[in-house]
């Protein structure tokens, strides 16, 4: 592209470049683009900064279509002349998920409307392109999870996918960093809000196989956020450079480690929305096999060591070596993939003792169940018989009425007969005395 391809508004010196952090940078011919990152002016949709290699001049790129909202935190990466971006985290905090492309040749945005589950809003994450076609997208986080999971967006037809990753637990880490490698991407750093990730990994994207490179102790610099990683040849090898990071402590370190190339055996075709269904299908033999050795030099003063490489072999006994180291890779794989069998033989008699027992169980309540019925039904003829006599009550109550009513007709009578009796017993005793 040349300079005058990007239309700039107000090309300033270099150093007038607005401070930022959590931007994206991408080289794109003889300019470096900055996209998106949260500044102390930052507007409502992203900004696009170019700074050209070639005059060391910088401006504001001028763009077009429909223009994302501005974010921090988000995964660029180049595909041809596009720029996908995915995810990241708005000025108001909130989490993305969408996949917004850049046109480079006319600069225009354009918002992608992809199909199945995509990964769950987040920021901080990593992402880079496999075999000219599809998206990986690794960890980071949201407010108060982090994650270790792998999507991939097949940017054919636009349809996430979440592939069976085989090998190495990975811990979940957020601010990490990431670089492929000829089919094998490392990442670097990051960690959650506990610690940061010990772990070197690196990812075989075509047998979607994770291993962890090295380990470092707490507090190393290689276990920091915020850390960068590049990749670079040297006669006729590959180094990965390290630099910078903070776990509590701002760092300038810079590290360097030479990768050892061996060939990529049975590489896998990704099919999406099949991607997750190949993943899973991947046989034992490969799901298992290590990742690429890797020489780590020492560290000394900041500055990078480049390891000698041993060229007194001939190239037949290389490949007859690396044969053997696969063989064996092979061999212990099986042997880890029988160990997870049987564990996992053994997990089902213990399911199926549960069951057994909860079997047991389930019939002695059963049983308890019949006899409380039994009592129930008789309670309830209990109170049936309870509620016609309750029914009855005023019927007996007028009996009890009529009973008094008849008794206090007799007591009456009873007076006066004794009223008559006496009466006519002092007339005879006056008529004696008279």
């Amino acid at each position: 592209m040349e300079t005058n391809d990007l239309k700039s508004k107000d090309a300033i010196p270099l150093e007038g470049f607005p401070a930022t952090s959590g931007h994206s940078m991408i080289k794109w011919q003889t300019r470096l683009l900055l996209l998106a990152g949260l500044s102390k002016n930052t507007a409502d949709r992203v900004t696009v900064w170019f700074i050209d290699l070639e005059s060391h001049n910088c401006g504001v790129v001028e763009t077009f279509g429909n223009v994302p909202v501005a974010r921090s935190g988000q995964s660029v990466t180049l595909f041809g002349s596009k720029l996908i971006m995915f995810g990241g985290e708005d000025w108001n905090r909130r989490l993305l998920n969408d996949v917004n492309v850049l046109d480079l040749e006319t600069m225009t945005w354009s918002a992608v409307e992809t199909t199945q589950t995509p990964p769950t809003p987040r920021f901080d994450h990593v992402a880079t392109l496999h075999a000219e076609r599809y998206l990986f997208v690794f960890g980071g986080c949201s407010h108060s999870v982090f994650f270790n999971d792998l999507h991939v967006l097949d940017l054919e037809t636009m349809e996430w996918s979440q592939p069976q990753v085989q090998g190495d637990l990975v811990t979940p880490r957020a601010g990490h960093a990431g670089v492929a490698v000829k089919g094998n991407w490392f990442i670097v750093g990051g960690g959650d809000n506990k610690s940061g990730a010990l772990e070197t990994l690196v990812i075989n994207l075509s047998k979607l196989v994770v291993s962890v490179v090295t380990s470092v102790k707490g507090r190393d610099p290689l276990a920091s956020e915020g850390i960068s990683i590049s990749s670079a040849s040297l006669g006729g090898e590959n180094f990965l450079v390290t630099f910078g990071g903070y776990n509590g402590k701002y760092y300038n370190e810079v590290f360097v480690m030479r990768v050892k190339p061996r060939d990529s055996l049975h590489p896998k075709i990704l099919q999406s929305p099949a991607a997750a269904a190949a993943a899973a299908s991947v046989t034992a033999a490969y799901a298992l096999a290590k990742a690429e050795s890797l020489d780590f030099p020492e560290k000394e003063d900041s500055n990078p060591k480049v390891i000698q490489v041993d060229n007194s072999q001939q190239d037949h006994s290389v490949e007859i070596n690396s044969i053997k180291e696969e063989k064996k890779a092979l061999e212990l794989s099986l042997i880890e993939v029988t160990n997870e069998i049987s564990a996992l033989k053994t997990k089902i008699e213990e399911t199926n003792g549960n069951y057994n027992e909860l079997s047991k169980e389930l019939h002695s309540v059963q049983g308890q169940l019949v006899a409380e019925r039994s009592r129930c039904a008789k309670l309830e003829a209990q109170i049936g018989e309870l509620q016609k006599m309750l029914e009855s009550l005023p019927s007996l109550e007028e009996k009890v009425q009529a009973l008094r009513a008849e008794k206090s007709a007799f007591e009456r009578d009873m007076e006066l007969a004794a009223t008559v009796q006496s009466q006519r017993s002092g007339g005879i005793w006056k008529w004696v005395a008279g």
